[in-house]
């Protein structure tokens, strides 16, 4: 309700309901006989109104983002395996991560994840806020990783991507419509086919263009996730997220049972940033790390 008062009138007279300074109702009643004599009417507040629930979590989301991640860990612990205890197999999966179908593998557990993001940021606030500290965190892993293997430094891995990608859509598309999250998405990802086509004989000596994905011919990463084209993956999950759950509710009625996966969806942020040193640690104290 504004701030103008609605008035009406009933048998009783003349009724006035205003929003009081803290959200609840004021109803001032005056009664005709009294209205000449009264200095003015007295206000009596309503019951203020109850707070209002919070928003139930979209289920299918948290389920999809916590299926992504475990694969993602899964994935992980057989390159482990294979590169650091030389173990061939787990479970009938080979760690020989080269083969076209787990090289395909990994490109779909990756871009589920980062749409889901998309998706989730449309359903967050503050996302300038979230941006920075993912990308703090992502600081972090790349300190890590380089006081623990120089070798093996994520310079731009999946969290600097996200972080740089929520950043670009809290400042920039957070009000646009689907439509144009869409168009920019299917436009970086264009783009992202113009560097290897124009670089092509072209050598490059330096790696500070990794966040666009130009980088020097021996650069290498188990982690590397280039603005382009990811960038453009994030936006098609905006577009979703701003289209098809526009309403902020689940498309899916009848829920699944809750489920570790959901548990690790919730917490999926976490499970990334300690899976990797949990994994190496037991390796180490198995004495299968080489």
């Amino acid at each position: 309700m504004n701030n103008r008062d609605s008035s009406q009138f009933s048998p009783c007279g003349s009724v006035s309901l205003t929003a009081g300074p803290d959200g609840g109702i004021i109803a001032c009643m005056t009664d005709p006989a009294q209205s000449s004599t009264d200095a003015g009417p007295a206000p009596l507040r309503a019951s203020a109104a109850p707070p209002s629930r919070h928003r139930e979590r979209i289920w299918e989301i948290d389920f999809l983002r916590g299926l992504s991640i475990i694969l993602m860990v899964g994935y992980h612990l057989l390159y482990d395996l294979g590169a650091m205890a030389g173990v061939g197999s787990l479970l009938g999966f080979t760690t020989d991560l080269s083969t076209p179908a787990w090289l395909a593998a990994q490109y779909f557990f990756a871009a589920l994840f980062v749409v889901l993001s998309g998706i989730s940021s449309t359903l967050s606030r503050g996302n300038v806020r979230r941006a920075l500290k993912l990308l703090a965190v992502a600081l972090l892993v790349t300190a890590a990783t380089f006081f623990f293997n120089r070798a093996a430094t994520v310079h731009f891995g999946i969290l600097h991507c996200l972080g740089a990608s929520i950043l670009i859509y809290g400042l920039a598309f957070e009000r646009a419509k689907a439509s144009a999250c869409a168009a920019a998405g299917a436009a970086v990802i264009a783009v992202s086919l113009i560097p290897p086509l124009a670089l092509k004989g072209v050598t490059i000596r330096f790696d500070w263009l990794l966040p666009l994905g130009i980088h020097s011919p021996g650069y290498s990463s188990f982690d590397y996730f280039p603005l382009l084209p990811w960038l453009g993956i994030f936006l098609l999950g905006v577009a979703l997220g701003k289209s098809v759950y526009a309403s902020r509710r689940s498309l899916i009625r009848r829920r699944l049972p809750v489920t570790f996966i959901n548990f690790a969806g919730r917490h999926s942020l976490l499970i990334y940033i300690v899976h990797q040193p949990v994994i190496l640690a037991v390796l180490y104290l198995l004495g299968l790390a080489k």
